[in-house]
């Protein structure tokens, strides 16, 4: 019987990704030569404390588990929208770790992103000056047998040179999670309200078919015997193999999609992804957050958790501006009188819409 659910929000780490049934029909993808999941401490960057603490402390809520279940059994993407501060970016590093998908990929959006970006780069410039370099190198002889885009081998020494294309080449986070791995990778696209407005249009063929071509190595793959270069995959150092130039997911990523709803997204897009809103926590959920977080609120954290909540319907307010208030409140040895003073200044309203603000 396949596992419901999947993800349990209990922030458990376990296997159960492999339980998962086969995809619809219409989202079975067979993308090869398989590739191993990463092993989880293979990206430095993704496993800094501040993202492993978020990933172990995350509390999901009911509505949390069910959608997230869904895009995994869908295949389908995860948008994400809500206010500040109610760990949208969070919950992707919590799902990796309870579900062992290694190392979450990260995109940032900004208003210059383009797909190109996130699929992969290649610098030509680079290309031609190691080429030159290659050409000018002492001792070179027997000439160099072009590989079209593997790079050159010295016909005397049978040395690769570095002027082939791969070694100018790099795949972006959306790139590399499309590879064909074994399990999926989770991946996050944070704060796609950002971007330029054709750019959630320009994403859903990509995330639709789950492929993409390179097209600078399906030019230089009709001259190689294989068709394969090795490139390097984002986030790590290691090299992964693209037969023909073409990428096409296994098993269809995790991804995330993060929105502060700041801009509406096209009809075309939103159909292509399950949706989850998160709110902002109430008494009982903040107190859970506190506890996962700080321990148990004690008399003081819980007079600040009721101000938070009073405050919250006349303005934004973000979850990290109440713990930072708390950690405060409990770290330095101050008066009642100095903590409601500091607290106030840690948590003024994140917009200009609020319509009041006594503390």
């Amino acid at each position: 019987m396949p596992l419901w659910p999947v993800y349990t929000g209990t922030n458990e780490p376990h296997d159960g990704i492999s339980e998962l049934p086969a995809p619809p029909p219409w989202r079975a993808f067979d993308g090869g030569p398989v590739l191993p999941a990463p092993d989880a401490a293979a990206d430095t960057a993704a496993h800094s404390p501040d993202r492993t603490h978020r990933a172990e402390t995350y509390q999901a809520t009911e509505e949390t588990v069910e959608l997230v279940n869904a895009a995994l059994y869908l295949r389908r993407p995860l948008l994400v929208t809500g206010p500040p501060g109610t760990g949208k970016s969070s919950l992707v590093y919590a799902v990796a770790r309870e579900l062992r998908l290694g190392p979450v990929l990260r995109w940032n959006i900004t208003s210059r992103s383009t797909l190109h970006d996130g699929l992969y780069q290649y610098d030509p410039l680079s290309r031609l000056y190691a080429a030159r370099q290659e050409a000018a190198r002492p001792g070179r002889t027997g000439g160099t047998q072009d590989t079209g885009g593997a790079g050159g081998v010295d016909g005397a020494r049978g040395v690769v040179d570095g002027s082939g294309i791969e070694h100018h080449l790099r795949l972006g986070p959306l790139g590399t999670a499309l590879l064909p791995y074994a399990r999926p990778r989770a991946l996050l696209i944070d704060e796609i309200d950002k971007s330029d407005l054709d750019l959630p249009n320009d994403l859903l063929n990509v995330l639709e078919e789950g492929q993409y071509e390179i097209p600078e190595l399906v030019r230089a793959s009709r001259l190689t015997p294989d068709g394969v270069a090795e490139v390097l995959a984002d986030g790590t150092d290691e090299r992964v193999p693209v037969v023909r130039g073409r990428v096409r997911c296994r098993a269809f990523p995790f991804v995330v999609l993060t929105s502060n709803g700041e801009r509406e997204f096209p009809p075309a897009f939103l159909r292509r992804c399950v949706t989850l809103h998160l709110r902002q926590p109430d008494d009982r959920h903040l107190a859970e957050i506190v506890r996962a977080h700080l321990g148990e609120p004690d008399t003081y954290a819980r007079t600040l958790i009721d101000r938070f909540l009073s405050r919250s319907g006349a303005g934004d307010l973000a979850t990290d501006q109440l713990l930072n208030a708390i950690y405060l409140a409990r770290s330095a040895d101050l008066d009642t009188e100095s903590l409601d003073r500091l607290a106030e200044q840690l948590m003024p309203y994140l917009g200009q819409s609020a319509q009041s603000d006594v503390f």
